[in-house]
């Protein structure tokens, strides 16, 4: 229900009275609320991993920031504005991104990117796992040498 613009009827229901800009702006917001496809649900925004930022997004999924520019102007993407020293970004939904990237750019292209990211992490693991396994290998021979005297 849009805000009153009579102080009689606001005083009368106990809230305050509101001026037809604000009525406007209740107006505008209602209308722009209907059109989006899906809003983020409650909470969304704070669970770990469920966001990203642009540059992130750049990264993870080949994506370029016009990309995803115009999902937002198209308002398939939220986005909330942040700095980090001083450099503007965007952070995103990560589900909407991947849904708004695979009706772009189609599904095959998702599973790839997404793939090539999990090999990517996989590998990464699996190097630091062989530096620590040589860190260990050294102090083993390094205690096993000093119980040999």
């Amino acid at each position: 229900m849009p805000p009153s613009d009579s102080g009689a009827n606001a005083a009368d229901e106990g809230t305050l009275s509101v001026n037809t800009a604000d009525s406007a702006a209740w107006l505008i917001r209602s209308v722009i609320g209907e059109k989006r496809i899906r809003m983020a649900e409650y909470g969304e925004w704070n669970q770990k991993g469920a966001t990203l930022s642009d540059v992130t997004a750049e990264g993870e999924y080949g994506v370029s920031r016009d990309f995803i520019v115009k999902g937002i102007q198209t308002g398939k993407l939220e986005y909330r504005d942040g700095t980090m020293w001083g450099n503007p970004y965007f952070r995103i939904l990560r589900g909407q991104l991947e849904k708004y990237i695979s009706e772009e750019l189609g599904d095959a292209y998702l599973v790839k990117v997404k793939k090539q990211a999990e090999l990517r992490k996989i590998k990464k693991e699996i190097f630091d796992l062989k530096k620590k396994l040589k860190v260990l290998e050294s102090h083993r021979a390094d205690i096993e040498e000093s119980l040999k005297k």
